[in-house]
This record gives structure tokens, C-alpha cells and sequence, in this order.
């Protein structure tokens, strides 16, 4: 005898063994990932975009992240660096270079002046 569809589906849906069940040492954290310290920590961190402030999915391939490197008055790298985040919305308009012009002159990195 077959087992009607819509019956596997309720079945699969209010079944609770598969779970996440909380640990014992912290009870309330469902599924949370804890660092040697015990403090707790995410695998994955999202990025956003620094010219529009929208999250970056994992899975986008025209995003680009620069690091702009701090010279000292000889042009040696000094360790320091800001890091920029472009979305690809934003590259596929054309906008990359003008929207990084702009970033770095807030930071002070670039001047206009002649």
C-alpha cells in the first residue's frame, strides 16, 4: 500500500529528530558556534558594499574588495591599510572608479587639487 504524498510531506516537516538540539554547557544557544574563550563566533560575515552600504552575497563574482596601502615620505609601505568593499551593482553601472575617488577623498587619501 502507498502512503499518500501530502503525507510524507507532514511527516518529513513535524519530524524533530534532525534537529539542532542546545548544548548542555549553554543552555539557549541553539546551533552557535563558541571560540576556545567561549565567546561566540559566526563562520561567515557578510560584507558591504562601502560605496552604497548594501550586503555583498556570498556567491556574488563581481564584487571586489581593495586594500589602499599607507606610504610614508620615502613610498615605503608602513603595515597600514584601508579596506573597500565595491558590489558589482555598482561596477556593471560604470560607477567603481567615481565611487572609489569618492571614498578615498572622505578618508583623505586623494585630493582634487591642482
Amino acid at each position: 500500500w502507498l502512503k499518500p504524498f501530502w503525507l510524507k510531506l507532514t511527516r518529513r516537516f513535524t519530524d524533530t529528530s534532525d534537529r539542532a538540539q542546545p548544548c548542555a554547557d549553554a543552555p539557549g544557544l541553539l546551533g552557535k558556534m563558541q571560540n576556545d574563550e567561549g565567546r561566540i563566533v559566526d563562520l561567515y560575515l557578510p560584507r558591504k558594499c562601502s560605496a552604497t552600504n548594501r550586503l555583498i552575497p556570498a556567491k556574488e563574482h563581481g564584487a571586489v574588495q581593495l586594500n589602499v596601502g599607507m606610504v610614508d615620505e620615502a613610498g615605503r609601505y608602513t603595515g597600514e591599510f584601508f579596506t573597500f568593499a565595491l558590489a558589482g551593482f555598482i561596477r556593471q553601472r560604470g560607477e567603481s572608479d567615481s565611487c572609489l575617488n569618492r571614498l578615498l577623498h572622505e578618508k583623505g587619501l586623494l585630493t582634487f587639487s591642482k
